[in-house]
């Protein structure tokens, strides 16, 4: 991927065919390069599940208000449920990796939160948070699921690594999840030494249960 700072600096070097003198193009290129710099390192990654994609449920709501923030959102689709694997979910975030920061903010969903698991290990820099919504990190004694998730999730984490790789932990569970029992959020939180934040009737957050939207879930990005 093209090192969008990279491209950020060498715009802003260039204020001379504005017209500006020198000393105004020097003051003008470091304001903006500061001003850019916050922007990308301010990003957010949100990351969908199986089945899914990121263009349902709340990503869609959620994407444009965070962008209302002046935070820049990056959606990966991966794919789902053909091809479906760790790997190659892997190779297609490739593209996305140099563009996580100190101050990146992910979001999980269902299988995304496996997701997002297996790439806090691999960080070589913490992360400032992680919002993690029907998470779960063991087979959930439905076929169908197991078979397409196995490589997500059939080996153990290393917590302590993951805790590292991430100042703050938000984990979002349902007490009518019919994909993912509440005991697999309670079991998350308490690896991520993590508040659970239980949200009653909400079933999978997804759009079959009403959730298009998720305020509940921007108001704590917003307060993080």
């Amino acid at each position: 991927m093209v090192d969008s700072l990279q491209v950020a600096s060498d715009f802003c070097s260039n204020f001379n065919w504005l017209g500006f003198n020198s000393w105004v193009s020097r003051r003008l290129s470091l304001l903006l390069k500061s001003l850019i710099y916050t922007l990308i390192m301010n990003n957010v990654f949100i990351i969908h599940g199986a089945f899914g994609s990121p263009n349902e449920n709340w990503i869609p709501w959620l994407k444009l208000e965070l962008e209302k923030l002046n935070k820049p959102v990056i959606t990966p689709t991966f794919p789902t449920p053909d091809n479906q694997s760790l790997e190659n979910w892997l190779k297609a975030f490739k593209n996305y990796q140099d563009e996580i920061t100190q101050d990146s903010i992910v979001i999980g969903h269902s299988l995304g939160v496996a997701f997002v698991l297996n790439v806090l290990e691999i960080l070589d820099k913490p992360i400032k948070s992680a919002f993690l919504v029907s998470g779960f990190i063991d087979s959930l004694g439905d076929p169908e699921f197991d078979r397409i998730n196995k490589t997500f999730l059939n080996r153990k984490f290393d917590f302590e690594k993951i805790r590292k790789n991430c100042k703050k932990f938000y984990v979002f569970h349902s007490d009518n999840d019919p994909y993912v029992p509440l005991k697999f959020g309670e079991d998350l939180a308490e690896k991520l030494n993590s508040e659970l934040i239980l949200i009653k009737n909400a079933g999978h957050f997804n759009a079959d249960a009403g959730f298009t939207k998720f305020n509940e879930l921007l108001e704590k990005i917003k307060n993080d």
